[in-house]
């Protein structure tokens, strides 16, 4: 890719240092920042899913009170175009933001993506009509999606070669709990008190109560400026200021990496073999697309994004709107989808201890088993029977949320230090409209799909993305600039 590029290795002295530099920090086989970063990081997270899924049971209320005639069978008419604009405003920020951290640094644009996404949360708090909420959630999105991008590609360039996918797990679970209050703070604020287990009796929406789910949004904005306060202490990636000829800096970087890691373990590894490294001010996208090799990564990723994210979002953004339009009450819809984020936790957990085991294309097939699985005991299990309906959709969570954080790590790892960013905003970003584009398609359907219909049509997309991704390079535990030079 140097040649396609423009980019040219580091040369003399500097580019000896920054081999070594990058062999001592690949050696460290442990976490070797300070574990408080990973909570900041992780707060910003859990305000980006927080904002993912708040939208899943609040939405009936929102579209009641600013689109005349919306009633909960008719909700779903309306998701759509807000949902598909959200996702477009990932594809604006991810691509406009990432490659800007390619060339200024991750640190400053974690910064900057927080700031647009708690603004555009403020601004769907405030609206008073449908198209300034679809405004204030395309806003959103794009801190959203240029967020998404720089977690994963700083946690791929700070963690250990055997860690990647496993510190992106960690991450993730801070993103189970933002879906987790998302969608339980939606259920209490924004439906009426109905007998359990039809609903929950201690929820607060109705006549006196109709503004729960702009609560919801004022939370979100409040979580994300907690956020931006706390990712001011983040250090920078120690690859990226290489790739800009900071090695002094990078270098105090990796000293109090290689410091850190001595108070754990008793002795580091030897250092390994040095790797040529280039220099450059961050790839254009179309440096990525002229590289054969990345460009047949990027299609790749791509497609197995955009077609897995049909499935990821009309479920994760849309489970209460689609058992609506199945005929379920909105109170027990919303309690079906939040008992389901119960097992969003559960695989976060699970991704953290043993996302490491198997290479990352293969956790696909098996998200996509596990997806089908939850949604046919749901649409099995009829209205009215919250047990047969909980089990599913614990299962549902756990399958289309497995893979996630395995393939973030992944997308990033695929890309060289200078295009990181760049490389995952393409993959993971534009790859979001996926989710737009399938739910404003297929919700319109539902009612004529019926149950079992509808949840095999969201599993079988999940199943298809599992075929693309095994087309895909294998890159666990290796070096990254071995993987993507």
């Amino acid at each position: 890719m140097a040649s396609e590029a423009g980019d040219t290795p580091i040369t003399g002295v500097s580019s000896s240092r920054a081999a070594a530099l990058i062999a001592r920090q690949d050696r460290i086989p442990i976490w070797s920042l300070s574990y408080l970063f990973i909570g900041i990081i992780g707060i910003g997270f859990l305000f980006t899913f927080f904002d993912i899924f708040d939208i899943n049971v609040s939405f009936i209320q929102t579209c009641e009170q600013l689109v005349a005639g919306c009633t909960p069978p008719t909700s779903s008419n309306y998701l759509g175009l807000p949902l598909l604009l959200n996702l477009s405003g990932y594809v604006v920020g991810a691509l406009i933001l990432s490659p800007l951290a390619d060339r200024f640094g991750r640190r400053d644009m974690l910064l900057v993506t927080l700031i647009i996404t708690g603004l555009g949360s403020l601004y769907n708090a405030l609206v008073t009509d449908y198209v300034n909420f679809i405004i204030a959630r395309t806003i959103t999105g794009i801190g959203v999606g240029a967020d998404l991008a720089l977690v994963a590609t700083y946690i791929s360039e700070v963690a250990p070669n055997n860690g990647r996918a496993k510190y992106t797990s960690l991450i993730f679970i801070m993103s189970s709990l933002g879906s987790f209050l998302g969608i339980w703070l939606g259920l209490i604020l924004t439906t009426p008190a109905t007998p359990f287990p039809f609903g929950l009796p201690f929820a607060v929406a109705g006549p006196s109560f109709e503004s729960g789910w702009r609560w919801m949004y004022g939370v979100g904005a409040l979580l994300a400026l907690v956020g931006i306060l706390l990712r001011f202490q983040l250090p920078e990636s120690p690859r990226w200021l290489i790739t800009q000829n900071r090695i002094d800096l990078a270098e105090e970087i990796v000293t109090e990496m290689e410091q850190r890691a001595l108070r754990r373990i008793s002795d580091l590894p030897p250092v390994g073999s040095e790797i040529a490294l280039h220099e450059g001010k961050g790839a254009s996208y179309m440096d990525i697309l002229r590289d054969p090799v990345y460009l047949r990564r990027t299609i790749i990723l791509f497609l197995m994004w955009f077609v897995s994210f049909i499935t990821v979002y009309g479920i994760g953004a849309g489970l209460t709107v689609v058992l609506t339009s199945l005929k379920y009450l909105p109170p027990e819809a919303g309690l079906i989808a939040a008992i389901g984020t119960f097992g969003f936790i559960a695989v976060a957990v699970f991704d953290y201890y043993y996302g490491e085991i198997l290479e990352r294309k293969y956790w696909l097939p098996i998200a996509a088993v596990l997806t089908i699985i939850g949604g046919l005991i749901i649409a099995l299990s009829g209205t009215g029977n919250l047990a047969g309906a909980a089990i599913g959709s614990i299962i549902l969570f756990i399958g289309f949320n497995l893979f996630v954080p395995m393939c973030w790590a992944w997308s990033a790892e695929n890309y060289p230090t200078r295009a990181r960013a760049s490389g995952f905003a393409l993959v993971d970003g534009i790859g979001h409209l996926g989710g737009g584009v399938g739910i404003l398609v297929i919700a319109p359907l539902i009612p004529k799909l019926g149950p079992v219909i509808t949840f095999l049509v969201f599993g079988g997309f999940l199943v298809v993305a599992a075929a693309i991704a095994q087309l895909g390079t294998a890159t666990r535990d290796r070096r990254l600039d071995e993987v993507s030079p």
